[in-house]
């Protein structure tokens, strides 16, 4: 199958300045990465990881520093105005005009690839129709609300019908009707136009229901790229939490749940911790906890998802980190790579 995406050993860094002194920060350190012809792929990892920064290269926005990259069959530095004609590119701070009606800035934006006058309005209120901005195209911007400026930078992304999609946070700002109903359209650049997507996000149901495939990154560099089951299969078991009804049992139904999972977590009245194959170990443990008298409030058993995914090559949850990273992050690499 064809690679629409072929990058390696990708590096970039920024240089900071704090007083007298300077320092280099490696925010894209040896990455490679392949995305096939038709695949939709999540590109996961906490600001700063390293997204941001990676997909400005593939798409032409930042010169590696080392390493090459071809993209939809073009080298993004000695053949960048081919790659830019082939992809498009929905950047997670957007890049709408705030001084022009919104059907005359896609007009432009759509002409601006070669397309004839009537065939990108006829796109572009399509476009606005299934992303629920009817009755916006003579709107200026500055007066419609985040989620439609938001709605707009995407169609301002599709307006010329790329075979290569970047999306970068796309659903950041919509409200859940909203995003339920991009995340058709974006499965739809795959199965009716035969679109290759590469999406950045932090939502994990995201990245779960729309991609083929995952790939994490952690400080620079890829730290796992599979299937989203594959990836979960990985965690070490489901997470079985027991909440207990006589608080001085605790330490007896922790040492019951310890024989099913080796290692268990205590907080208060409830014990929790991973169990292989948990929908067939829990009927016993129930009927132990129940012979030995220990009374249970509630029993809840959950599947790994993928912020357990990166909770275990990481050490930390991405909602944790990304939080972390917002209130920490310094420049230059905020709006470069978030």
């Amino acid at each position: 199958m064809t690679a629409m995406i072929e990058a390696r050993g990708l590096v970039h860094e920024f240089h900071t300045k704090q007083g007298r002194t300077r320092s280099v920060v490696r925010a894209v350190d040896g990455v490679d990465l392949e995305v096939a012809e038709g695949e939709v792929v999540g590109f996961l990892g906490p600001n700063g990881a390293g997204k941001t920064t990676t997909l400005r290269m593939l798409t032409t926005l930042l010169t590696p520093d080392a390493g090459t990259a071809r993209v939809a069959g073009y080298d993004v530095v000695a053949q960048s105005e081919d790659v830019r004609r082939r992809i498009g590119y929905v950047s997670q701070t957007g890049g709408v005009f705030s001084g022009a009606r919104a059907g005359d800035e896609v007009m432009d934006h759509g002409m601006l690839y070669g397309r004839s006058r009537a065939e990108v309005e006829k796109r572009g209120r399509e476009l606005f129709e299934q992303l629920q901005l009817d009755g916006l195209w003579t709107r200026m911007p500055r007066t419609m609300s985040g989620g439609q400026k938001r709605r707009l930078d995407i169609v301002m992304g599709l307006i010329h019908s790329p075979t290569l999609v970047f999306l970068d946070e796309p659903t950041t700002g919509l409200d859940p009707q909203a995003r339920a109903n991009l995340w058709e359209h974006i499965a739809d650049l795959r199965t009716k136009r035969g679109a290759t997507v590469l999406i950045t996000t932090h939502y994990l149901d995201e990245a779960d229901a729309l991609a083929d495939r995952i790939v994490v990154i952690d400080q620079g560099k890829i730290v796992a790229n599979d299937t989203a089951a594959n990836l979960k299969a990985q965690v070490s078991g489901d997470l079985v939490t027991l909440e207990v009804a006589d608080a001085t049992r605790v330490g007896a139904a922790a040492e019951q749940l310890r024989s099913l999972a080796g290692t268990v977590e205590i907080t208060g009245s409830t014990v929790s911790g991973r169990v292989a194959r948990a929908g067939r170990a829990v009927p016993g443990l129930v009927r132990e906890l129940d012979r030995t008298g220990i009374e249970l409030e509630s029993i809840e058993v959950v599947r790994p998802t993928l912020d357990d995914v990166f909770l275990t090559l990481t050490g930390r949850s991405l909602r944790d980190a990304e939080a972390s990273a917002e209130g920490s992050e310094t420049a230059p690499d905020k709006g470069a790579d978030q």
